[in-house]
This record gives C-alpha cells, sequence and structure tokens, in this order.
C-alpha cells in the first residue's frame, strides 16, 4: 500500500510516508488506528486510491524510488567490476559491483552488495542474458535516478528460455555510427576503426590513477567521424590486437555531445570499465613485424625499453620490450623481427613469455633514421615522428603546472634553432628532465619527437616516451 502512495506521489519517500502514518496515529483516534488504518487516511489526504493491489514485478519503465521488495526482468548489458571500500563508520570492508539490465521500455543499474556480488560470477552471467531479480528495493543514486539494490535477501535467476518474454536481443538494439542521432545511454554500436587505438592515464573522480582507450569510429564509407573513449579500462579486457580498419561492436556506451576542443563538435561515445568490446569480423591473429629502429630510450626502474621503429613503408611504430626477457644490444639503424604479445594500433608490446624479438643480421629494405631528419620550417603538426638537428639557444624553463584534469605534473622547455628557423621543444613529466639538462648554445639532434599545436596555436616539439635527445660534437 505504501508503494502504491510513492509511485503516485514521487515527491515522497518511504520515510516520510512512515512519519505520516505515526501522526495519524498519534492525532485521530489514539489507541484505536492501526498502521494500515492510519495508511487510509493519510491516502485519502493525499488523493491516492489503495483500491488495487500492489504488484511485486515491474516494468523497468515504471519503477520509482522508494519501491520495496519487488521483481525486475530484464537483459544484461554491462556486468562492472567488483569495487571493495571501507565503510565510513566502522573498519569493516564492504564490496559491491553493478549490473545494467534493459527491457523493451527502459534501463536500470542494478547494486549488488556483499556476498552477492559474487552472483553473475557463480551463475556464469554474460552480457545479453535475461535475468529476474527478486527481493530488492529502489534507492535514488549518485545521478538521482532510480537504482535497485540487491542485498541479502535478494536473488537473481537466470531466464533460459526467454522467448515467452519480449525483451530485444542485443544484436536487435545494436546501432551503427550513420544511426547515431542524440545522447542516449547504454547503447551497443558498431563502427570501423578509423585512427590507431592508443591507451593513455589520468586520474579518476576518486584521485586514482586509472587508464581510458582512446579511438576514432566511422562509418562504412568514412564520411562520419565519432570520437570514442572508454574510460576506467582493465587493459586484460582490451584483445590483444586492435588495429585501424577493425570494426568492432562497443556494448554498454552512451553517447553525449562533443567537446569541440577534442573533436568535430559530433556526438562521442563513452563507456566505462563495464563496456565490452568485441569484433563484428573475425579477429586477426597477431603477426611478425621486421622494423627499423629509429630511437631507443632505457628505463631502468621498469625494465623497459622503449623504441621508435619504422616498417618497409615508413610506418611509425612503438615498442615497449621487456629488457629482463629480451637482454639485447638494440641501437638506432638496427632491424630487428618481432612477434608481439600485443598490438594496440601502432604500439606494440614485446613483453611476456609469448612474444619473442631478435636483431636481424642481414640488411633489409627499410628506411634509415637519417630519412626522417628535417629542417624545423618543415615541420608541421602530422602523425609521424621528427628527428631535428639544432642548438640550444635558450636556458630551458622548469615548472610544475595542473593539467585539465586537476594533475600535478612538471614540464620543461627550451627554444632550439637551425639554419631555416626556431621552435620550442617540450618535455612533459618524465620527459622534462631531458630538457632541463639542456644548455644554452649546445648542438643536439631530438629523435623521434612529435609535432603538436602548442601556445598561441604556435607549432612545437614533444617529447614522448621513446624519444631521446643527444649531444653533437
Amino acid at each position: 500500500m505504501i508503494e502504491i502512495i510513492l509511485e503516485k506521489k514521487q515527491e515522497l519517500d518511504f520515510d516520510k510516508v512512515k512519519e505520516m502514518i505515526e501522526e495519524k496515529k498519534a492525532n485521530v483516534g489514539a489507541g484505536y488506528l492501526t498502521d494500515q488504518g492510519a495508511l487510509f487516511l493519510v491516502a485519502a489526504d493525499l488523493g491516492v486510491s489503495l483500491e488495487k493491489s500492489p504488484k511485486t514485478e515491474y516494468s523497468l519503465k515504471d519503477i520509482f524510488i522508494g519501491a520495496r521488495d519487488i521483481t525486475v526482468i530484464g537483459r544484461i548489458i554491462t556486468i562492472n567490476p567488483i569495487r571493495t571500500f571501507q565503510k565510513r563508520d566502522s573498519d569493516q570492508q564492504s564490496r559491491n559491483r553493478i549490473i545494467t539490465i534493459y527491457d523493451k521500455d527502459s534501463s536500470i543499474r542494478i547494486k549488488l552488495w556483499d556476498e552477492l556480488v559474487d552472483f553473475p560470477e557463480q551463475l556464469n552471467l554474460r552480457h545479453g542474458d535475461l535475468i529476474k531479480v527478486s527481493n530488492c528495493q529502489v534507492k535514488s543514486g549518485m545521478d538521482n535516478k532510480p537504482i535497485v539494490n540487491l542485498g541479502s535477501n535478494g536473488s537473481i535467476e537466470l531466464i533460459v528460455d526467454d522467448n515467452k518474454y519480449q525483451v530485444p536481443t542485443l544484436s536487435e538494439i545494436t546501432e551503427s555510427v550513420d544511426d547515431l542521432s542524440m545522447p542516449k545511454e547504454n547503447l551497443v554500436i558498431v563502427g570501423k576503426i578509423n585512427s590507431d587505438p592508443r591507451i593513455s592515464e589520468f586520474t579518476n573522480s576518486k584521485g586514482e590513477r586509472a587508464k581510458s582507450l582512446h579511438l576514432e569510429l566511422v562509418n562504412e564509407d568514412n564520411s562520419r567521424k565519432i570520437r570514442s573513449v572508454i574510460w576506467n579500462i582493465n587493459e586484460e579486457n582490451v584483445p590483444k590486437s586492435l588495429t585501424m580498419n577493425s570494426r568492432i561492436k562497443l556494448i554498454g556506451v552512451k553517447t553525449k555531445i562533443g567537446n569541440p576542443n577534442f573533436g568535430n563538435g559530433d556526438l562521442e561515445i563513452h563507456g566505462d570499465e563495464g563496456t565490452v568490446l568485441e569484433f563484428v569480423d573475425q579477429e586477426k591473429p597477431i603477426e611478425n613485424y621486421v622494423l627499423r629502429i629509429i630511437s631507443r630510450r632505457i628505463d631502468r626502474s621498469e625494465n623497459k625499453l622503449l623504441c621508435m621503429a619504422v616498417d618497409r613503408e615508413s610506418r611509425p611504430y612503438f615498442l615497449n620490450i621487456n629488457t629482463k626477457l629480451f637482454e639485447l644490444e638494440i641501437n638506432p639503424n638496427d632491424i630487428i623481427e618481432c612477434y608481439p604479445n600485443r598490438i594496440l594500433g601502432n604500439s606494440i608490446e614485446v613483453t611476456d613469455q609469448d612474444s619473442f624479438l631478435h636483431v636481424l643480421k642481414e640488411e633489409q629494405d627499410l628506411p634509415r633514421g637519417e630519412e626522417f631528419e628535417v629542417k624545423i620550417r618543415n615541420i608541421s603538426v602530422v602523425n609521424r615522428p621528427y628527428i631535428v638537428e639544432a642548438i640550444v639557444l635558450q636556458v630551458p624553463n622548469k615548472a610544475d603546472v595542473n593539467t585539465k584534469s586537476g594533475e600535478l605534473v612538471t614540464v620543461a622547455d627550451t627554444i632550439i634553432g637551425d639554419d631555416t628557423g626556431e621552435i620550442r621543444l617540450v618535455g612533459w613529466r618524465e620527459n622534462s628532465i631531458l630538457v632541463s639538462q639542456l644548455k644554452i648554445g649546445e648542438r643536439i639532434k631530438v629523435f623521434a619527437a612529435n609535432a603538436v599545436s602548442g601556445k598561441e596555436g604556435n607549432v612545437e616539439l614533444s617529447l614522448k616516451p621513446y624519444s631521446d635527445i643527444i649531444t653533437v660534437s
């Protein structure tokens, strides 16, 4: 009966209705009214009829904040990882996770608590499965939208025979890049990768370091380009080989109005740790690569050798090599053959026992590093690395700055020049050390720096993890 009132009067909550019941019992016929009797009077004051029996099974569109002991049926679109946190009022740890389900009209998040967080693994649940969630209550989420909470008395049941339920399959709700027209949540989108996918680090809303996957999706004729970002991604959930022109399906994403500072002003696709990435076509096997090393830099603290290399078509690749596994002497202009354990766009990882790498002794028909050397006046913002020989014209500046995400990082910059012009050279984070050590008047060679648009739209050179600077005598 309370649920009927809450459904009709969503500005109220369960505790407020209980308070109104106690007030009626105290002020009208004290000692003679039961809770139910008082509730009839409260309903009359509110103009709500209690003639119909409260239902326990709800369509997702009819769910309201305050509903209790309800049952919902929907198809899984995302299963988020388990989150562990410390309770505010005690030293105890608690666990929860989110499952998002949908039906033909709407979608909603289900929050599992403590011992119930293992239900998805115990029932072998996957996205696309139809489930019944029973004995749950509806609360207000952080975004003020209803969220279904499943506690110790709740249960989840996998519905095997789903023909009698009119819940569309994931295939039936899948949209193409061309179909996207407005901001929406809980989507399944297919498209073709039009840029080299990359993983970057950022500081999330909890102040933790996390990773995000960036790529651009296009339609079949490349006439529409959509910037796509999957936040808080677990690299283990990213396919081993994810490259340009692959046709993929993103399950459990939303579209929002794009930021013109980062894209073309069109809609953007955003996902999170629950988003699933699948290939539309058969996944391509990882092949071997024959590459010429252009630049190299050793990170001894993490046992990594970071290199920039090119193939026969001068396409650049960025290598992360585990120096504990491969104790090889690799220098600029060496030619290597590798079988990576992961390929993400033009980033290649040779980091575990499944990978292989060796230096080729025989000469191959591959571009040499000198072919990437340019004069400063010929540098433009394009997707290619540059090698530049120049003189340091200014004492390096070094400072700590706040990024857009609120992270405090170190940046160093200076001006370098040759006989054709001058350009700003910038190093962020670890690269700031390379720049800050430069001395005015020193002749240097910068390996594998990228051209970016800097202050006031001027072109500047930015060092990457695989960039290097040497002194030229």
